[in-house]
């Protein structure tokens, strides 16, 4: 399993430590990945996401799952993201005809 967000597309960075001497040590900046089940309205089931603390709390400010994958770029989703994208855009498809 990748250390990449599935809503975000926030991945490893790597770069320096930097003592007080000046000193340059290579290291890797990992994100803050969590396991999460996310509540989708369009489809009434429950998803599980594994993405970074700040795409959770940008789901919250968005107004919820929905809301965020369909304002998302298809870029950055990662291919379960993206299915459930898909399927809410049918979903909403289907409801409004």
């Amino acid at each position: 399993m990748s250390r990449k967000c599935e809503l975000t597309g926030k991945a490893v960075q790597t770069g320096n430590l930097v003592s007080h001497s000046n000193r340059k040590t290579r290291t890797r900046f990992l994100p803050n990945l969590c396991n999460v089940t996310l509540i989708s309205d369009a489809l009434q089931r429950s998803v599980r996401l594994r993405i970074a603390a700040s795409a959770l709390r940008s789901v919250e400010h968005r107004g919820g799952l929905d809301a965020y994958l369909l304002k998302a770029r298809d870029s950055d989703l990662s291919s379960n993201a993206l299915a459930i994208k898909r399927e809410i855009v049918k979903k909403q498809t289907a409801a409004a005809a």
